[in-house]
């Protein structure tokens, strides 16, 4: 049983995980991984504004990230090129964020790992230790329960969020 003053057992495991990840004391993973990728693929990225997964990836596309949305009932959403699935987008990928209920993780990470992703982000209210686990094995660095913009807007914008 975790300790009651850890909210949240799924994210202080994935904290761990990151600090291991990490090559010195000093080093935020996070930090890295959203300045080093600059390509996200969004699974499940809806057209309808009033979506979280618009709003997230709206700041992200205005703070110069290139997006690729991914959901089979969109054609275009912030003006790119939707797809049906990761299968479909003909190039490499850098990060996948997800944005689907946690019991599509699997399918998705399958995708990911197909395409040669280097990063499964999963936003927050995303938990699948069991993807999260495979997408290790297959050398991605994952994050999960996590919102992209949230630790953007810590890292890189000063007046923060």
């Amino acid at each position: 049983m975790a300790p009651a003053s850890l909210p949240n057992r799924s994210s202080w495991f994935e904290e761990r995980r990151l600090s291991a990840w990490s090559t010195q004391a000093n080093e935020d993973p996070i930090r890295e991984i959203l300045k080093k990728y600059q390509t996200l693929a969004v699974v499940g990225l809806s057209s309808k504004v009033s979506r979280p997964s618009f709003g997230v990836t709206a700041y992200m596309q205005a703070h110069g990230y290139r997006i690729i949305p991914v959901n089979p009932n969109e054609t275009f959403v912030l003006g790119e090129k939707a797809y049906q699935s990761l299968d479909d987008v003909p190039e490499a990928l850098d990060v996948v964020v997800v944005f689907r209920r946690s019991e599509s993780v699997p399918d998705v990470v399958e995708g990911a790992i197909r395409k040669g992703a280097k990063v499964l982000w999963m936003q927050e209210g995303v938990i699948h230790e069991e993807a999260a686990r495979r997408a290790r094995e297959a050398g991605m660095a994952v994050v999960q329960d996590r919102c992209i913009l949230k630790e953007h807007a810590k890292r890189f914008v000063s007046e923060g969020i």
